[in-house]
């Protein structure tokens, strides 16, 4: 279990702080920001602590930019943040407000390098480093690991609930356990597979991977996607010991286009024709795996069952979600389609951990430790 310090450790009053915040957010195609689940999450850390006396600076990245580049400033960021809170939020290393935040990390290349230089720039003024980017610590960049090697430093709210969350996934699950999950490539989620199903009481397959498993167990899956090369190891982990935990559809939503207006239908596994592709899982597995999910005292879930963006390949997911919202067990979401879905259908404040990290949340499924989290155990 990490071991680290929070905030309830120190005393920020009159203090300097640099928080390290994800402000990482989906843009539009005229910038503005699509969605800001990530930029309320933070919001409390930010708030808490100016009312706690402190001066407080704020830093994170925004996209993947390889040097500066207008289009993922942070400045509408900030703006975006100053109407959400009652404190006066700035912008730029020099200005003055009661939150200021700093200009997109990856604009300088000392970040993505963890570049002491540019960590030493960061932390420059300021007496106490707060990680509170939890969608961040998987990475060793000079903002997640080099200013904490500066700083004295604690991790905030935010990342502390994650981690706390993600443990009872990991850790100490209750059983019933269940973990659900989708999206396109099998390969992306190999190792949360190979930490968990060990742990957990059933393992319920969706989205585009479930085809690599189907194809695994000699099921024609029509002109579905099939990771051809993760066949042998999918098939090792349904002959393997815990292979049984491993559940797949049992019918689908099936087309013979990839468009979201195509004719469809709903086709057992064994009924795919060759030119039909999968897109979203049938009622009756919906219904399984909602079931199942009720039936759960934790569960965990990754991944979209379809192709959510398209209306008639959505009420898979869609039944997944209800069935987290109202599960009396222990839910957790994570991923940002995942994390979508359940937003979108106004289910947030329904489930117990929603979470804001995508890889990071991965990377812990899968038993790793977060560079951003070590660091901060140092100083415990």
């Amino acid at each position: 279990m990490s071991r680290y310090l929070t905030l309830q450790d120190v005393d920020v009053s009159g203090r300097s702080v640099l928080v390290r915040a994800d402000l990482n957010v989906p843009l539009g195609s005229d910038g503005s920001i699509s969605d800001d689940f990530r930029i309320r999450s933070a919001l409390p850390t930010l708030e808490g602590l100016v009312e706690s006396g402190a001066r407080v600076t704020v830093c994170s990245h925004l996209g993947r930019p390889s040097a500066e580049d207008p289009r993922y400033s942070l400045e509408p960021i900030a703006r975006y943040l100053d109407g959400l809170s009652r404190y006066y939020v700035t912008f730029g290393k020099g200005s003055a407000g009661d939150i200021r935040v700093l200009e997109n990390t990856r604009f300088n290349p000392g970040e993505t390098e963890n570049d002491l230089v540019y960590a030493a720039e960061l932390g420059a003024g300021h007496n106490l480093f707060v990680q509170d980017a939890f969608g961040s610590v998987h990475r060793a960049h000079a903002s997640t690991v080099g200013v904490a090697t500066l700083l004295r430093s604690v991790a905030g709210p935010l990342l502390d609930a994650e981690l706390t969350a993600f443990r009872r996934f990991t850790d100490s699950p209750e059983h019933p356990y269940t973990v659900v999950l989708g999206g396109a490539k099998i390969s992306d989620k190999l190792g949360v597979i190979s930490n968990l199903l060990p742990k957990v009481d059933q393992m319920l397959i969706g989205g585009g991977m479930c085809f690599t498993f189907l194809a695994a167990r000699g099921v024609n899956v029509g002109a579905s996607m099939v990771q051809d090369d993760m066949v042998g190891t999918v098939r090792e982990f349904l002959e393997g010991p815990y292979g049984k935990r491993i559940v797949l559809p049992t019918d689908l939503v099936a087309s013979e286009s990839f468009t979201a207006k195509g004719a469809n239908r709903v086709v057992g596994i064994r009924s795919l024709t060759d030119h039909e592709i999968g897109l979203d899982i049938g009622p009756a597995t919906a219904n399984l795996y909602a079931d199942t999910i009720h039936r759960s005292a934790t569960v965990f879930w990754n991944g979209p069952m379809g192709v959510f963006e398209w209306t008639p390949y959505r009420r898979g997911t869609e039944r997944v979600a209800q069935a987290m919202a109202t599960t009396k067990g222990y839910a957790g979401v994570g991923g940002g389609d995942s994390a979508a879905a359940i937003r979108s259908l106004g289910f947030e404040h329904q489930v117990d951990h929603l979470s804001t990290g995508g890889g990071a949340s991965l990377e812990l499924l899968e038993g790793r430790s977060l560079p951003g989290v070590e660091i901060l155990e140092r100083w415990a």
